[in-house]
């Protein structure tokens, strides 16, 4: 038997003193860097046409979007529908739309306003083509058509 005895040695503490910070940090992170998005589509998630020439529209906050495309709600009919914020409109709706979004900006700012129109692969011309009528007719002459970029090509299988 020896004189001396082996001491065990324990792991100390995890010091918990910091981790109130980190996940203050982690969560004013989190919060800071996320967008929230503007509004909940009512049409199926549009299938964008492929163009090979795209641009990216800056000044986001200037871009008034129309969604076209079938509706995900089958009650709401069949055919072409046209979501303007967060409800299902018709083609007399776009001026009323183009108005109160002119009206959320100040004169300057009107100037450089874009209708943005993300429109289904498959949706009718003539549904397109209707409003830009309208906004021809409300003086929203700078229209945008959102596409995906990519081979044009595929798009005509």
């Amino acid at each position: 038997m020896s004189k001396f005895g082996k001491k065990k040695k324990e792991v100390p503490a995890v010091n918990t003193a910091a981790l109130p910070d980190i996940v203050f940090m982690l969560l004013f992170f989190f919060m800071v860097s996320t967008t929230m998005r503007e509004t909940s589509l009512l049409i199926q998630k549009p299938k964008l046409p492929s163009a090979t020439e795209v641009k990216k529209l800056e000044h986001k906050s200037l871009v008034s979007t129309i969604y076209v495309g079938k509706a995900i709600n089958l009650s709401e009919g069949k055919g072409d529908k046209i979501q303007l914020n967060d409800k299902i409109s018709t083609v007399n709706d776009v001026t009323n739309f183009i108005f109160s979004e002119r009206d959320k900006h100040d004169a300057e700012e009107q100037r450089a306003m874009v209708t943005s129109i993300k429109a289904d692969l498959k949706t009718n011309v003539g549904t397109i083509s209707d409003i830009k009528h309208e906004l021809r007719s409300v003086k929203a002459l700078k229209v945008s058509y959102s596409s995906s970029s990519g081979d044009v090509s595929n798009n005509l299988k």
